[in-house]
């Protein structure tokens, strides 16, 4: 069922344009990640699909009884409500008036906002988007808006939002940088590239492939289109008689080809490793401890920080990592213990509460603050010239800081604060408010920095790909050290604590995560066996074939995704052969499932026959 359609969409935003007569529409069960670099109009999109915001042109067509959700980057709040007022208001109807109070305590309490009667004016920034985010998943809505969800959410609560989105039946469209989100929850990816909407079937992991073989596929006709307009030109210079009209046609038709646009290649963010000498003595904490009030944040943390370390810090929110950090950094005193800092030492810090920036100053101004030129390894290069390599183009460079979105200005002051040449940097929650884009290039630059890199993130991809070592926030206090990225982390900290694994995060739930469950029946077939000590006839055969099975379903995944790429253009294509790809995998980790159960049962049969042939040989 068509829920919402767009037509021939456009909007500007000063000089620049963000939506260009596009298109889009929502369907009943959309799961829709909104992706694009920072400033391509992603929010703008949003708030014109919530009706919010006017477009220049265009028709936006919604169904007469459909409702929309919307979360906003910044959530708008009577201050006087308390938390609980804040999460019910607007969202009482005929319908919940008897459960509406119940409903949005046990919504609060899954967000872990402390205290339901607190005057929101209280509330910090984190705060009131999670209470704001429960106020709209408490609606009746048809279509959930969703901007930057998954901002201020720690790993516990971003699993719980997975499920909850999973089991929503209405549509979704969210934008979020949380590319194991995105993979978890979305069945399609819309992509914003220079006013172009571009829709792609599948998760995250499908965009990725099928956007390759899009810019292809443009690559491959634009290699075509060219080597035909030589041919052609070629012919005209050779001299056409103009006054025939199958040769004016053709002349025409030349021009036609040299009217159309090129695809645009996409601009890569050059980051060089910058790195200022560092000597032997680094970071050295020792006994360190913090509490406000009668709440431990810490208590004695030692830790010797050596060159080229990869450090997550993780927890709960509240629970005192950003407060850490400013203890390193020498921002906050701690109650006891010392931080020593070598003198070579130079910190690059990426606050996560950012300072004010003079909305008045150009973006050029606010880089060459920290210095005209800046030593790469590439040699010295100017602060327009770094500028342009961060995707600020000439006319964004001496625009106001003012003009510029939220997510421009973070990568903005992270660009500051890089050439600043630190050899240690100390990033707290980078991953809020930067593009998946910017990210990725984040991510190569720390792969070649040669300094020492601590991190706050609860971007489980991030920390995934860039730490080797997590120190987590635990009861009391602790703070634990563990080897190994995120999905380390779990794994470890299911051993050591069985009964106190995250919420969402056991291995159960990842292991479901993994194949949506195996179908009820077979869940009971299989309990039905467990102490069973013989093959049936069927199951005989089943364990002989199933092998040959799986290989198949391999196979047939391996030509789906082949014959995917082949279509990237035809979305109708794509959205069936993905049904089917689909079908294939889940039929597949139902026959590995399968196969593990029977291999389990094989192995207690021959263990049984050993020992029954055991017995009867000392009889």
């Amino acid at each position: 069922m068509n829920l919402l359609t767009m037509e021939h969409l456009t909007k500007a935003y000063t000089e620049r344009l963000l939506l260009d007569d596009t298109e889009l529409s929502i369907h009943e069960g959309d799961k829709i990640g909104v992706i694009g670099v920072n400033g391509t109009g992603k929010s703008t999109l949003l708030r014109i699909v919530a009706g919010l915001e006017a477009t220049d042109e265009g028709k936006v067509t919604k169904g007469r009884s459909v409702t929309i959700g919307y979360l906003a980057q910044q959530p708008d709040f009577k201050e006087d409500h308390t938390v609980l007022q804040a999460v019910i208001d607007g969202n009482a109807n005929e319908r919940n008036r008897w459960t509406l109070e119940s409903d949005a305590r046990q919504m609060i309490a899954s967000l872990h906002i402390p205290d339901e009667n607190q005057p929101i004016r209280e509330l910090s920034g984190g705060q009131r988007k999670r209470a704001a985010l429960a106020r709209v998943l408490l609606g009746e809505y048809d279509i959930l808006v969703l901007d930057e969800p998954t901002n201020h959410l720690d790993n516990g609560m971003a699993a719980w939002l997975e499920e909850f989105l999973l089991h929503f039946r209405g549509a979704v469209l969210m934008v979020t940088h949380d590319r194991y989100f995105l993979d978890r929850v979305s069945n399609r990816i819309i992509e914003l590239d220079h006013g172009k909407i571009y829709n792609y079937p599948g998760n995250y992991s499908e965009f990725l492939r099928l956007k390759e073989a899009r810019q292809n596929i443009e690559i491959a006709s634009e290699r075509k289109r060219q080597s035909l307009l030589r041919t052609e030109l070629a012919w005209l210079a050779r001299g056409a008689r103009a006054r025939s009209t199958k040769q004016k046609a053709h002349i025409e038709r030349i021009e036609k080809m040299q009217q159309v646009a090129a695809p645009i290649e996409e601009q890569q963010m050059e980051m060089s490793s910058v790195v200022t000498r560092m000597g032997r003595k680094t970071i050295e904490a020792e006994h360190l401890s913090k509490r406000y009030g009668d709440r431990v944040l810490f208590e004695d943390y030692s830790y010797i920080f050596l060159r080229g370390e990869r450090i997550g810090i993780i927890g709960e929110n509240g629970c005192g990592k950003s407060t850490l950090l400013k203890i390193l950094t020498g921002n906050e005193l701690p109650d006891s213990g010392t931080v020593t800092i070598g003198e070579t030492v130079s910190i690059g810090y990426f606050a996560q509460d950012a300072r004010e920036m003079d909305e008045q100053m150009r973006a050029i101004d606010y880089v060459k603050e920290v210095g005209e030129y800046v030593t790469t390894t590439d040699g010295k290069i100017t602060a327009a010239m770094l500028l342009e390599r961060f995707l600020f183009d000439g006319s964004m460079q001496y625009s106001p800081i003012g003009k510029l979105s939220g997510g421009e200005r973070r990568r903005l002051q992270l660009l500051r604060v890089l050439m600043s040449a630190p050899n240690v940097l100390i990033l707290d929650e980078p991953t809020n408010d930067l593009d998946i884009r910017t990210l990725t290039i984040l991510e190569d630059y720390l792969d070649s920095f040669e300094g020492i890199v601590i991190v706050v993130s609860h971007d489980r991809y991030f920390l995934d790909r860039i730490v080797r070592r997590i120190f987590a926030f635990e009861e009391n206090g602790k703070i634990q050290q563990y080897e190994g990225g995120y999905s380390d982390y779990l794994n470890a900290y299911e051993l050591r604590h069985p009964s106190q694994s995250e919420p969402g995060n056991t291995k159960a739930d990842r292991t479901e995560r993994r194949t949506q469950s195996a179908p009820e029946a077979e869940n009971k077939n299989a309990r039905s066996h467990e102490k069973k000590l013989k093959f049936t006839f069927k199951e005989q055969r089943e364990f002989d074939t199933i092998e040959e099975d799986i290989e198949a379903l391999e196979t047939r995944i391996s030509e789906l995704e082949d014959e995917m790429q082949a279509n990237a253009a035809s979305y109708g294509r794509l959205t069936e052969l993905n049904a089917e790809k689909e079908a294939a995998e889940e039929e597949l980790m139902q026959k590995m499932e399968r196969w593990e159960y029977l291999t389990e049962l094989h192995e207690q049969i021959q263990a049984q026959q050993e020992k029954n042939d055991g017995d009867k040989n000392r009889i």
